[in-house]
């Protein structure tokens, strides 16, 4: 699941892409804001919801439960549609902006099968977020090579009977604890990181490390012929372990450490760590 904030005529709209499924979520309570410009758009959902589930309606039973980003900073379990449920929604509530919000998510939708027919497209638009980010040239090739490199990981064990996306996350964690001697969760802890995505905030060594104990992780897999969660567990601790005495060759003639706290948090928000790490 990927969390992103859209844009309607100058209006924020949480938004969740299910690359699984290769669908996007749009916030209820967003949409309905838009619609009715309503001070309470949460009540005005409420008291729409409870009637059309009297009246039998398939909307109601299709909205999912997405966590996304509140005003707090933290993310909570939000009602959330498809681009069909939205569709269904905004002809369930009165509005002049029916029409245009209509326009809005045909083009949604067409953005991303036009990303899927073309995927230089969604390349382009990551390498765009990354430089507005203000990440470096040699940094974003080094981000796009290790997404590729994941990217052929996962498409080997969709075919050879991992599915189940916990699955997908135990390798990784194997593979991360591995090479780095770190899980991704503590990995995540020690740049100060909640929400945001880990590989997004990792140096250029660590992304690097991060490649070659996948790229070590698929090749074995492959000339081994990984087959189900044992066999595939096996090929990634092997393939992390590679990478693993890579980096501390590294370490030994550099003297520096490859996995660090640093991140590219906003400067605000790596004072206000330093402070809770300080009052600890």
């Amino acid at each position: 699941m990927k969390n992103e904030l859209k844009v309607f005529e100058n209006s924020k709209i949480r938004s969740v892409y299910d690359e699984e499924h290769e669908k996007w979520y749009f916030s209820v309570v967003d949409l309905i804001a838009i619609l009715t410009e309503s001070k309470e758009p949460r009540k005005y959902w409420s008291v729409l919801k409870t009637r059309l589930k009297k009246e039998g309606s398939e909307l109601t039973t299709n909205c999912s439960q997405l966590k996304m980003k509140a005003t707090d900073g933290k993310f909570y379990k939000t009602d959330a549609l498809d681009v069909e449920g939205c569709l269904r929604l905004v002809q369930s509530v009165p509005s002049p902006k029916a029409e245009p919000v209509k326009l809005w998510l045909a083009k949604v939708g067409y953005e991303r099968m036009k990303e899927m027919s073309d995927p230089s497209t969604a390349i382009d638009r990551a390498r765009e977020t990354y430089k507005k980010l203000g990440r470096s040239e040699k940094w974003i090739q080094q981000r796009m090579m290790g997404q590729e490199t994941r990217n052929k990981l996962t498409d080997y064990w969709k075919d050879h009977e991992i599915t189940e996306s916990e699955e997908f996350a135990i390798l990784t964690n194997i593979i991360h604890q591995e090479w780095s001697g770190l899980s991704v969760k503590e990995h995540k802890n020690l740049k100060g990181l909640k929400s945001q995505n880990l590989r997004d905030h990792m140096s250029e060594a660590e992304l690097i490390f991060t490649a070659l104990a996948e790229l070590s992780t698929r090749q074995i897999a492959e000339s081994e012929n990984s087959v189900g969660l044992d066999e595939n567990k096996r090929s990634a601790k092997k393939g992390g372990k590679i990478a693993k005495e890579a980096r501390e060759k590294l370490e030994l003639q550099t003297g520096k450490k490859v996995v660090t706290d640093s991140n590219f948090l906003p400067k605000t928000k790596k004072a206000k760590q330093i402070k809770n790490k300080d009052e600890k």
